[in-house]
């Protein structure tokens, strides 16, 4: 068991890396690892249920009883930067609609799982941050086709019922199902069961990101400026959103440990929902800004980390907290990449 959790462990501690690794792979070998695709959206539902885990509906019911930090995060990740990467996207790709909507599609997922382990390294309000990935997590089946549809309206088609489904099966069921598991079992899910598929979903999580990637292989292998433009500008981009979430917060007067919170989970997307969402309903062209985000999420997340800790100071945890935060490892309960 404990070299099981120490392949894991690698991986998650070297995900900077493997992710990258996992793109090419996809990029050099479409063939053999395309062979992975039919296999996407049961891997990916597996990875949110293990992720899941360590959640609990009591984080939710914290989070309802001083909402205002939530709202703000939700309204930023799930409407501003939507939103504003639409008019950036529109005023410099407009001329390929294929390329807006992969960087609409981006900035439309649910907030990173893997942001409650960069808060929990930083000290911020883990009860916050599981509120608000349950929240995000499971109302992204209605959110994100709401969202392409108000944004981009006729310039994309797409079976948005279609999509809604599939978000809940890939989604929403799973994490659902995951959290209650945890309560129903008085936290075994958390203690027990998801330390011991942590491995296998961090193995799952490259699987499901070369899989993914085996979409852009022709785009990567004949790169034009615009493409390098879009990687540079989903960069960028992402930085921005870290930069938000801080400066939002800050403006609001809120707590240290919400400002960390907000800091991560408005920079943070769940990149692996919105490549499979492109694989399965959109042209390949779309996947390109959406995997190009797995490039770059884990390493702006470190420097992230570094800036909020001189700015803020290192804080300590909240002593209501302690449990959360005793085990960083099932906090971050799948790969960083997401």
């Amino acid at each position: 068991m404990q070299r099981w959790s120490a392949i894991g462990e690698f991986i998650g501690s070297h995900m900077w890396a493997v992710s990258p690794l996992c793109v090419a792979a996809g990029v050099l070998f479409p063939r053999e690892v395309g062979v992975l695709n039919p296999l996407v959206v049961a891997l990916f539902a597996f990875m949110t249920f293990q992720g899941s885990l360590s959640n609990r509906f009591s984080n939710l019911a914290q989070t309802a009883r001083h909402p205002l930090p939530m709202f703000v995060i939700l309204g930023l990740s799930a409407v501003v930067m939507p939103a504003f990467s639409c008019v950036l996207a529109q005023l410099l790709f407009g001329s390929d609609g294929n390329l807006v909507t992969g960087i609409v599609l981006e900035y439309c997922v649910p907030v990173a799982v893997v942001s409650t382990m960069w808060i929990g390294m930083s000290s911020g309000n883990m009860a916050l941050g599981l509120g608000t990935l349950l929240v995000s997590t499971v109302v992204s089946p209605v959110t994100i086709p709401l969202t392409l549809k108000l944004l981009l309206g006729e310039t994309v088609r797409v079976d948005f019922a279609g999509m809604m489904f599939d978000m809940l099966v890939e989604i929403a069921i799973p994490a659902l199902a995951g959290v209650a598991i945890n309560d129903l079992t008085h936290g075994w899910g958390k203690r027990t069961l998801s330390p011991a598929l942590m491995p296998a979903a961090r193995i799952t999580i490259m699987l499901v990101i070369a899989s993914n990637s085996t979409g852009i292989s022709a785009y990567m292998r004949n790169l034009t400026p615009t493409l390098v433009m879009v990687a540079l500008f989903i960069c960028a981009y992402a930085s921005l959103g870290y930069l938000v979430g801080f400066v939002v917060a800050r403006l609001l007067g809120e707590r240290r440990e919400d400002v960390v919170t907000s800091t991560f989970q408005v920079g943070m997307r769940n990149i692996s929902a919105g490549a499979v969402l492109a694989q399965q309903f959109f042209p390949a062209e779309v996947m390109f800004p959406v995997v190009a985000g797995t490039l770059f999420q884990q390493i702006l997340a470190a420097i992230c980390e570094i800036v909020v800790s001189r700015v803020l100071g290192t804080g300590e945890v909240p002593s209501a907290l302690a449990d959360e935060k005793a085990a960083p490892d099932e906090v971050a309960v799948a790969a960083r990449t997401r």
